[in-house]
């Protein structure tokens, strides 16, 4: 029987999700999940990828995962090993990223998986799975997030755009896609060390984080186009205050809060637009358009130089840096190492 590596989440202490810990076990082919009633997929994962959720399963943090023990990942990419749906075939190349995986269903942070198949994407022609998981969850975010833009009639001639949450994976993401369509691009972030590496993904000027945080007040000097935001509570609800006339916010995080300290005063006396952005349930048509994008509005330099390879043995140390805000760009996890 075929064995194989995975990063399982155990829980420590009963009743004590906090307690959960992380580690590197062997399993088998037996040791997978069974989906009834479902074509399921198995798929030899050639790489995951490091999210925000990622993190907060390995760390504890949001008790996040709903069952023990379970394999964390929101993201894979890999090869058809055997298939009982018609859409793949053994040898196709495979994306997966959403859908509770590594939080309620297994997921990405292991050797090999066994998945239901409408939760995977055909591969682009021409993308590896290592550029797939350079994009990731947070990549995919990213495309949805330009699409709303696009969907509310925004355009480079209507002025800057804004991103925060800048060095991370859905900004770093965001702002290569949003140059190299033209836009203007200001960064929002709170590492001034990473104003050089914004700037070769495409960014012109740069914020702090402290001064996009302070309390907005109900309408301040129109500024932004379009924003993409990772973030939330009082930096969303700055921006959405600085919005210009019919302008469009994507919304996709909330790593500052999940509060809105907002008035509805942007939305009725300007016509703003808040676009709430989810790619975990995503429809498999909007995915499908996403991932076809990126793979040709995503400048493969700008992929690489934001992407880092990380051992799945790091896991435990990375899901705290990404919890402390301490990860630039995206993180490729190899489940080999």
């Amino acid at each position: 029987m075929n064995t194989f590596n995975a990063l399982v989440v155990r829980e420590a202490e009963e009743g004590n999700p906090k307690s959960a810990a992380a580690s590197i076990e062997q399993l088998s082919d037996a040791d997978l999940p069974v989906y009834d009633g479902d074509d399921a997929v198995v798929v030899d994962i050639d790489y995951s990828s490091l999210n925000y959720k990622d993190g907060m399963a390995l760390t504890g943090k949001g008790r996040i995962i709903r069952s023990f023990p379970m394999v964390p990942g929101i993201d894979l990419a890999g090869t058809v090993v055997s298939s009982e749906s018609d859409r793949f075939a053994a040898g196709d190349g495979v994306i997966l990223t959403g859908w509770a995986v590594g939080e309620r269903f297994w997921g990405g942070y292991t050797q090999r998986q066994r998945v239901k198949a409408d939760w995977l994407v055909a591969r682009p022609s021409g993308m590896s799975s290592e550029q797939a998981m350079g994009i990731g969850t947070a990549g995919l975010t990213s495309m949805l997030c330009v699409l709303g833009l696009e969907a509310g009639g925004v355009t480079p001639s209507d002025g800057p755009i804004v991103v925060t949450g800048a060095a991370g994976g859905v900004g770093s993401v965001a702002i290569a896609i949003l140059a190299k369509l033209g836009f203007d691009v200001t960064a929002v972030t709170g590492r001034p060390e990473e104003h050089d590496y914004l700037a070769s993904l495409g960014a012109t000027a740069f914020l702090t984080r402290d001064e996009m945080s302070e309390a907005p007040k109900p309408l301040e000097a129109e500024t932004w186009a379009g924003a993409v935001d990772a973030v939330g509570s009082t930096m969303l609800a700055k921006i959405i205050a600085q919005t210009k006339y019919q302008g469009v916010v994507t919304a996709c995080g909330l790593a500052g809060g999940v509060d809105l300290p907002s008035t509805v005063m942007p939305f009725i006396l300007r016509g703003v637009r808040l676009q709430g952005i989810d790619s975990v349930m995503a429809p498999l048509a909007d995915r499908e358009a996403a991932w076809a994008r990126l793979a040709t509005d995503l400048p493969g330099d700008m992929l690489a130089a934001m992407t880092q390879i990380v051992p799945m043995s790091s896991l435990p140390e990375q899901g705290e840096a990404i919890m402390a805000g301490q990860t630039r760009g995206r993180l490729v996890v190899d489940p080999s190492a």
